[in-house]
């Protein structure tokens, strides 16, 4: 809160320049534009097609939703676009056209006309309307070119001026784009907003085309090189093919597996059918005894011997069947030789019917069908491992080709899809080649009506600019101030008690007796107020009766605190002696008429007794010599002679000279009881002021306080503030 109080009164000491600097600034403003022209805004608005993709759409076959980024993105490319300086140039190259060639211009000409002759002129024309068809800038390293530039730039057509009056930015979150153009002319604005929507539409298209064609140039090319680099991958897998005999070999693979399978499952019927007729032909023996054994084996021979052309008939047909995979043709073979087989042995059989094993018959003629079935299961399990092994060696023959096959099949689907992708894009491209620019215009710019004048905006904002400029100067001016305007911050500051303040009284000379005699002035009240509490503090501090009152430099109010004091004694009918111990700086016995003087009274020459007329303040003065009290007495009789004055008197003053003059200043506090030091408001403490300082604090209970003179309150209202410090 001191800090807010001190800035105010920073305020308050400044309020002249708050006041006058804005008001100076204020009318300023107002004769600067207040023969500004009128302003005119022409507005347009361009479809960009970003957001509403229609039209792509449907003849996409698709809705490409896009990203927040993304769009955000396309507008800022077409904004920036719209801003370039090509688009710029072109609309100034028009703008300056139709001024110098039309009997209306936007702008006076009479300048330009007066510079130049005609010739100049239309050789100007000549160059503004090839560097607009050849959409071109202007070299300012060419003399003649620069020229030109000058020209542009003195009626503001050149592209750095129209970009400073040019607005353009996205509508909202539409798919829109806004642009405004203000000028002095209603006609100038709508003309420069439609000839930069042309020009930029224009550009564009060019920019969208351009691309394109070079997009479909290099995709055919693309698309050429990929159908030759998939025709030789089709054409490398055919020739492999053909000259490998491969056809199919995923489905050769599988029908061999299958062969395989089929051959491994009958030899293991076959293995079966052995074991099981091997079995019964050993059971069927084990029921002959030897002698019946014997004639069994001589009569078998001769069975066998007949039967022998008839089972190699029949192994040929087995093997013929097993190698021709189990053709049912030879199955009917095989089984019409099976029962001639049969049949051979039935009849075989028969002619034994009346021997001794006649008994046996029937496992006779079940042995020997059990042999001829086991021996016809051999040959064909022999056979069907001899097909296995070629069908394996064939099997293994393939895999090195499926892999070769596999690989060039991999490189043609790998060589087709990017055909298939260099294809889409090819004609995608294509489609959006035709399609139309997304661009367009859907609002023409037309002469706008005058906008609501600035001028007394600018006039207002002038004043309001300066007027917190002031106050941020004075803010920084009081954040780096360190001086010292209240008793607190002097206390903080000192780490010393402040008795009170003293206000700053304004004029040359101070009346003490109209201060005293009830003025009507509230500052004068104020300051009656201060030095009450002043008197009051000292009073309650006092120890001996003799009160020095010194300050650090000259000027700082000794002498206005001292007669203030002891008129403020007077008041309370005390006899007070007010000495000028200021040698050097003698105010006192100059301004009060005294023929009483300290050197007479020290030296002896001069005796102070009730003889004197009797007066409540009595002023010793000083005849002004360079002197300091011990070059006038010891200090002994000093202090005899101060003490005989105290017999007299209730309080005795001592204005001293300031702590600057230290040998005389200490004199004169070695023989007070009390020493009050004057600080000026509105000082810094340096470092010499702290030695001062530190002399002071050395006194210790002697020491009574500082008193803050010229002060300066925020307001004044006839009471003095209490300062708790």
């Amino acid at each position: 809160m001191e800090d807010v109080y001190k800035f105010l009164r920073l305020l308050k000491k400044h309020r002249l320049t708050l006041i006058i600097i804005p008001a100076l600034t204020v009318i300023i403003t107002f004769f600067l534009v207040r023969n500004l022209p009128d302003s005119y805004v022409s507005q347009s608005q361009i479809a960009t097609g970003i957001v509403d993709n229609t039209q792509q759409a449907v003849l996409t076959g698709g809705n490409s939703s896009k990203g927040w980024a993304e769009v955000n993105q396309e507008f800022s490319n077409l904004i920036e676009m719209m801003k370039l300086k090509k688009i710029l140039d072109q609309v100034s190259y028009k703008l300056i056209i139709h001024d110098l060639s039309s009997e209306n211009p936007f702008r006076d000409t009479q300048s330009v006309r007066k510079e130049s002759s005609q010739a100049e002129i239309k050789q100007m024309l000549t160059i503004f309307q090839q560097k607009y068809d050849r959409s071109e800038g202007l070299n300012l390293w060419d003399k003649q070119q620069s020229k030109l530039h000058s020209v542009l730039q003195s009626f503001d057509y050149d592209s750095e001026a129209l970009k400073g009056k040019l607005r353009i930015g996205r509508a909202g979150d539409s798919d829109f784009i806004n642009a405004e153009f203000d000028s002095e002319n209603p006609q100038l604005s709508a003309f420069v907003i439609n000839t930069l929507i042309e020009e930029f539409i224009k550009h564009y298209t060019f920019v969208v085309k351009t691309n394109q064609r070079r997009a479909n140039v290099f995709l055919d090319s693309l698309l050429s090189e990929k159908r030759v680099e998939m025709n030789s991958r089709i054409a490398a897998l055919r020739n492999y093919k053909i000259q490998n005999r491969v056809l199919n070999l995923e489905e050769q693979s599988s029908q061999l597996y299958a062969q395989i399978l089929e051959y491994n499952n009958k030899k293991q019927a076959i293995l079966k059918d052995v074991s099981a007729n091997a079995g019964a032909v050993s059971e069927i023996e084990a029921k002959f005894g030897p002698g019946e054994r014997g004639y069994l084996e001589s009569t078998l021979t001769k069975i066998n011997q007949n039967l022998v052309s008839t089972k190699e008939e029949l192994k040929s047909l087995y093997d013929l069947y097993i190698q021709n995979e189990f053709d049912p043709a030879y199955k009917a073979s095989i089984d019409s030789l099976q029962r001639i087989l049969n049949y051979q042995i039935n009849i075989s059989s028969d002619q034994y019917v009346n021997s001794p094993l006649a008994t046996k018959q029937a496992l006779i003629q079940q042995k020997i069908l059990l042999e001829v079935q086991l021996d016809l299961s051999r040959y064909s399990m022999n056979t069907i491992d001899r097909e296995v092994r070629n069908l394996n060696s064939q099997f293994d023959q393939m895999v090195p080709h499926e892999a070769e096959v596999q690989s060039l099949e991999r490189e043609v689907e790998i060589s087709s899809t990017e055909y298939l992708d260099a294809l889409n894009k090819f004609n995608q491209s294509n489609m959006e080649s035709g399609f139309s620019i997304k661009l367009n215009q859907v609002q023409k710019a037309m002469p706008g009506l005058p906008q609501p004048s600035k001028k007394m905006l600018l006039v207002i904002l002038s004043g309001i600019i300066t007027f917190v400029f002031c106050l941020v100067v004075l803010f920084i001016l009081f954040f780096i101030d360190h001086s010292i305007t209240t008793a607190k911050g002097l206390a903080n500051k000192t780490n010393a008690p402040v008795l009170g303040n003293l206000n700053k009284i304004r004029g040359s000379m101070v009346d003490l007796s109209a201060i005293w005699s009830g003025s009507a002035s509230p500052s004068l009240d104020a300051f009656k107020d201060q030095l009450r509490s002043i008197r009051f503090e000292i009073d309650r501090e006092l120890n001996s009766g003799i009160i020095a009152i010194t300050s650090m430099n000259q000027s700082e109010g000794k002498t206005l605190l001292a007669l203030s004091l002891a008129h403020a004694w007077k008041m309370t009918d005390k006899k007070v002696l007010l000495i000028d111990g200021n040698f050097d700086n003698a105010d006192i016995s100059k301004s009060l008429d005294s023929n009483l003087y300290i050197e007479d009274y020290l030296t002896g020459t001069l005796d102070i007794n009730l003889s004197y007329p009797p007066s409540a303040v009595t002023i010793l003065a000083n005849k002004g010599q360079d002197k300091s009290p011990l070059e006038i007495a010891d200090v002994e009789t000093i202090k005899k002679k101060l003490n005989a004055l105290l017999e007299q008197f209730d309080v005795i003053i001592i204005e001293t000279p300031p702590l600057s003059r230290m040998n005389q200043s200490k004199e004169w506090i070695l023989f007070a009881g009390n020493v009050i030091a004057v600080f000026e408001a509105g000082q810094t403490i340096t470092d010499e002021k702290k030695n001062y300082i530190q002399y002071l604090k050395s006194l210790e209970s002697e020491f009574s306080g500082w008193v803050l003179n010229k002060y300066e309150p925020l307001h004044v209202d006839g009471k003095a503030k209490k300062n708790n410090v």
